[in-house]
């Protein structure tokens, strides 16, 4: 279709240079509200108008609801005058008699990704999604007619990785690294784009800086400055020391535990439920059964656990929920030991010990835990708890240092 529209609003250098490239395959790490969602909603626009068949997909319903509103306000007078259709319950525009159209869909794997086919895929958030959605559905959906593929991202923070559906975390950043090695040898084919919040001159400092006032530093670096981080500066844990001391098979473990760090509601945080076990001075991590729950769908998965691997006694925290705890392990199951744990020190101080017998080879993950191992390595002190640390620090506690000093960790029960 042969017609001139006007793209809308101020658009950044960046944003033109993206909404204009020719690459084949392109991928934007961006800060938040750096207009990368306006910007491809501008370059989906362009290739509609081009003749192309753009299909847009985000996880929410939300961010496709940016998407949508930036497309028909571009094509407003188009659908007004009826050269274009619009289908607003199935967000979609096209050209009548044709195959040209934009829809918008919320996606989060492949089997939600299904059932079209376009010239051009835009995967929104991409870090979020499974990694599915591109290897099962995008890139076989392109192959008959050599489409377009373009990958947005913001890095994601510890608080964002406990939405997303991917199995690595890390899968936007990891495409963004290739992409960087392959623009080397087939720039036409390949590019790349990185900007910052604080990149884009249009947006307000006042909401810039509201939107920053609680993240911690390392959120910042993450999801205002889009810098891809998957291991904080000064955490107690490194990749190297996990990987270099994981197994995938334990001796015969003379204990072993289930602890668990709560959660009151059904709507807030999750409950850290982690199963560690013993053999002379070595500790092995065995699972992570973490979940977020009502206080007896957690209590159910905890004594379950308990069933499972055959444990010595369950290690529950009782700061948060009080007596609660164990009164709700107790309802399913009247008969599991429950060791009621209180802290009152600071949780680095209870961390530390446990992180020096990491560093001394002495804690053994059985097999991969990428949400743990994520929560361990990008904590830091001063943000906000991590349930899974949390747990497993009261589990290895209980097994590898032995009774503590009353200010540190009262034993209950």
């Amino acid at each position: 279709m042969k017609t001139e529209i006007k793209l809308s609003g101020r658009k950044h250098k960046i944003q033109q240079d993206f909404i204009n490239c020719k690459a084949k395959r392109i991928i934007i790490r961006a800060g938040r509200r750096g207009g990368k969602t306006v910007g491809v909603a501008n370059r989906a626009v362009k290739q509609f108008l081009a003749g192309k068949r753009v299909l847009y997909a985000a996880p929410t319903a939300d961010q496709v609801g940016s998407f949508w509103a930036t497309v028909t306000t571009i094509l407003a007078e188009l659908i007004r005058d009826k050269i274009l259709y619009k289908n607003e319950s199935e967000k979609y525009i096209e050209l009548p008699g044709t195959k040209q159209r934009i829809k918008a869909k919320t996606a989060w794997n492949a089997d939600s990704f299904r059932g079209d086919y376009a010239d051009e895929i835009i995967l929104d958030e991409f870090q979020l999604m499974n990694e599915d959605i591109w290897d099962a559905v995008g890139a076989p959906m392109l192959l008959d007619n050599n489409g377009n593929a373009v990958f947005i991202y913001t890095p994601p923070s510890l608080h964002s990785r406990s939405v997303s559906k991917a199995n690595n975390k890390m899968h936007a950043a990891k495409l963004f690294r290739s992409f960087q090695e392959k623009v080397e040898t087939d720039p036409e084919r390949y590019r790349t784009f990185h900007f910052s919040s604080h990149e884009n001159p249009y947006i307000s400092k006042e909401a810039l800086t509201e939107i920053s006032s609680d993240m911690s530093n390392l959120a910042y670096r993450m999801e205002i400055m889009a810098e891809d981080i998957n291991e904080a500066p000064g955490a107690l844990w490194t990749r190297k020391i996990i990987d270099e001391a994981r197994v995938w098979t334990t001796p015969t473990l003379s204990r072993i535990v289930v602890a668990v760090d709560p959660s009151a509601t059904s709507t807030g945080d999750d409950a850290g439920i982690i199963v560690a076990g013993i053999y002379n001075d070595q500790g092995y991590i065995l699972a992570d059964k973490t979940l977020q729950g009502s206080p007896l769908k957690w209590a159910e998965a905890v004594v379950a656990a308990y069933h499972k691997y055959q444990a010595n006694r369950i290690i529950a925290e009782k700061n948060n929920g009080g007596e609660m705890v164990e009164l709700v392990i107790k309802q399913v199951d009247p008969y599991v030991p429950v060791t009621l744990v209180n802290a009152s020190r600071d949780k680095q101080t209870r961390a530390e010990p446990i992180a020096a017998q990491y560093e001394q080879g002495r804690i053994h993950h059985v097999g991969s835990f990428p949400a743990l191992e994520d929560e361990m390595c990008l904590w830091l002190p001063g943000d906000p708890s991590p349930n899974r640390m949390d747990a497993l620090v009261w589990a290895l506690t209980d097994l590898t240092l032995g009774p503590q000093p009353i200010d540190w960790v009262k034993v209950v029960g």
